[in-house]
């Protein structure tokens, strides 16, 4: 509240403004802040657009007017075109635990689940007892529309059931029948951190395959694909990882199962000879797979740039500051706001909660245009919940605070 209403009112905003102050000057990850090019709007939205890197610009400059503008098709090779899709892969590999040589880098998000889920359903139907009657794919039913639409249609494809399963009961779900699973690593709606590592054995405990997207978790906090045994795994990158506005998604397969991987969009980027030109495919070996057509090039060099902001910068250490920060909102939120305004739906629990804080709000679509007037953004998510992301390399306790100082205020000024 810009103008507290009453000295205790004026106590609580003293007092979690200084623990604000001392916990910037604690941060260790304080100083990333001037990698990014930023105004004094509390920008509270990372989870739909991460911030722009300061350093993209001027690399994105060199690309069209030298790379593009004078080398021409020579950058193909002399300035490394051809290999970005694998190369940034490489880059983005340790973000979520990976080893390199698993993740390749191109196309959206929605294609490379397409990718990834019908080719888990032609890998489950391959050998083993049963094998011909996994005839059901299970879907997260809480996940973002576009996966259940994916979904639908490689059900379609590949003659499969679809069933969508809430992430918790899944384990219960599961059967002989079961080819492929589509789980969401962090709800987009509420911020609920699923737990990826027993779910993942579960579904592989009955000889199917688990698809885990990871776009609200990819640079948000540790993932642990090679440690968990994932087998196949799509992100995007335009969220916590920075990479621009319909930046090219990624896609992890697991390196034994990538000479079984048998994409559903075979293209002449993935043929072992791009440039032979033959009539028969026969696909590449490695990650190199899951590549399709022509890389987009422009957006893959802008997302390379973008991704430099992290080195040096341990996820460990991302993670420790994301529940430090969403725990100060919670924290903010309920001393600010007037008891029962808003309602946390995003899980208390560490090991539950994202990146992000979701509030519950009668009118909060009206809230949240207000905000944003006001310097503080976040996003709305129909019907009721005002949803704010938490990027830990630009957002800092001073801007929690203020977020949370403002939200009371505009709530009060409506009540």
């Amino acid at each position: 509240m810009s103008e507290p209403e009453s000295m205790t009112e004026l106590e609580a905003v003293s007092e979690l403004g200084a623990e604000a102050e001392k916990l910037d000057v604690a941060d260790e990850l304080a100083a990333l802040r001037a990698r990014f090019v930023l105004d004094e709007t509390v920008y509270l939205d990372g989870n739909s657009l991460g911030a722009l890197p300061a350093n993209v610009p001027d690399r994105v400059a060199d690309v069209v007017r030298r790379q593009w503008g004078r080398l021409r098709i020579r950058s193909w090779e002399e300035s490394g075109w051809w290999t970005a899709p694998e190369r940034i892969g490489d880059r983005i590999a340790p973000l979520v635990g990976a080893a390199p040589g698993q993740i390749v880098v191109g196309d959206s998000t929605s294609v490379n689940i397409f990718k990834a889920l019908v080719a888990a359903v032609r890998m489950a139907r391959e050998t083993g007892d049963g094998a011909h009657g996994r005839d059901e794919i299970l879907v997260d039913a809480t996940t973002f529309p576009t996966d259940g639409y994916i979904a639908r249609s490689a059900a379609r494809m590949t003659g499969c059931t679809l069933r969508p399963v809430v992430p918790g009961e899944l384990p219960g779900a599961l059967s002989e029948r079961t080819a492929a699973v589509l789980l969401n690593h962090v709800d987009y709606r509420t911020g609920r951190l699923h737990d990826l590592p027993s779910l993942t054995a579960a579904v592989h405990a009955v000889g199917a395959y688990a698809v885990w997207d990871l776009c609200h978790s990819a640079g948000a906090l540790p993932v642990g694909l090679d440690e968990h045994g994932v087998g196949l795994a799509v992100g995007c990158t335009y969220k916590y990882l920075n990479g621009g506005p319909g930046s090219p998604a990624f896609l992890y397969v697991r390196r034994d199962l990538q000479d079984r991987f048998d994409s559903p969009l075979p293209g002449w980027n993935s043929h072992a000879e791009p440039f032979g030109m033959r009539p028969d495919y026969e696909p590449a070996q490695g990650a190199l797979r899951g590549r399709v057509g022509t890389p987009d090039i422009l957006s893959l060099l802008a997302l390379e740039a973008a991704l430099e902001v992290w080195d040096g910068v341990s996820i460990e250490a991302v993670r420790a500051k994301s529940l430090a920060l969403t725990d100060f909102f919670l924290k903010c939120v309920t001393a600010y706001v007037p008891a029962g305004r808003v309602e946390s739906v995003t899980p208390a629990a560490h090991e539950e909660r994202g990146s992000q804080v979701a509030l519950r709000c009668p009118d909060a679509g009206d809230v949240m245009k207000e905000l944003i007037q006001r310097g503080v953004v976040g996003d709305f998510r129909h019907p009721d919940v005002l949803r704010f992301g938490f990027t830990p390399l630009y957002v800092g306790f001073g801007d929690v605070e203020r977020a949370a100082r403002v939200l009371a205020s505009v709530l009060l000024r409506r009540a």
